[in-house]
Order: C-alpha cells, then sequence, then structure tokens
C-alpha cells in the first residue's frame, strides 16, 4: 500500500506541517511539530490541530486502504478530549481502526507530546463511499 501522500494535496495538513508515519490499513501515525502556526495565544497547541490531525490521519489512512475498491473516504464525525497541553515538541498521533464497514470505519486515535504523555484523546468516524 502507498502512503497518504499519493491520495492528492492536503491544503489544510501541509499548512500546519502533518507528517505521516508507517500508515497500515488498521493503525496508523502521524505527527505535528510545534510552532508559530499551531499555537493559541497562550502558547498551547490550538484544540483544532489535535481534531485536525486525528480526523487527517485517520482519513488519509482509511483511503489509501479503500481507494483500489474504486471508494472514497472522508470524515464523518470527530470528537476530540483534551487531557494535557503541548507547548513544545511534536503532538503525535497513534491511530487504531476499530471497526472497518462497507460504509464506514471507526477510529480510535490516541495524542501524545514527545514524553509520551497522553494528551488527547479522539474517536473519528470515516464515511466509505463510491468514488464518482
Amino acid at each position: 500500500m502507498s502512503g497518504p501522500e499519493s491520495l492528492g494535496r492536503d491544503a489544510l495538513g501541509d499548512l500546519i506541517g502533518i507528517e505521516h508515519l508507517d500508515p497500515d490499513d488498521a493503525d496508523a501515525r502521524a505527527r505535528v511539530p510545534v510552532t508559530d502556526r499551531v499555537v493559541q495565544i497562550h502558547g498551547l497547541v490550538h484544540g483544532g490541530v489535535y481534531s485536525t490531525l486525528a480526523e487527517t490521519v485517520c482519513s488519509a489512512a482509511t483511503n489509501a486502504a479503500v481507494r483500489e475498491d474504486g471508494k472514497v473516504a472522508f470524515g464523518q464525525s470527530n470528537h476530540a478530549t483534551f487531557l494535557r497541553s503541548i507547548s513544545e515538541g511534536h503532538v503525535n498521533a497513534d491511530a487504531h481502526v476499530r471497526h472497518r464497514g462497507r460504509t464506514t470505519w471507526v477510529w480510535q486515535v490516541e495524542m501524545t507530546d514527545d514524553e509520551g504523555r497522553l494528551c488527547a484523546l479522539a474517536q473519528v468516524v470515516v464515511a466509505v463511499r463510491a468514488r464518482g
């Protein structure tokens, strides 16, 4: 399976610097470096970055898995809970598929800092549809 980069341009992902790491059919990893582009006024990573990272890594991995069948995938639902702030290093996402249906995939995403501390959790539902 080729990586998410072969799916086309992701303007928001490019803007915040998402780096995809080792995707496969059941798990995917990605990270975002903490820069001035992703922090809010208090110097902490903006909550929208966690949600964007979670949805991007899950949608890209699902797309990579279903495109050979003539299908596309895109975010349907994204619920994030923030537990600990990050102000330096990276936001690291580890996504694990929990349901792989014909029209819907459900992912759970753990986001950590560079010390491995859990900082956010997300559940992302990805819709799978016929291309066209």
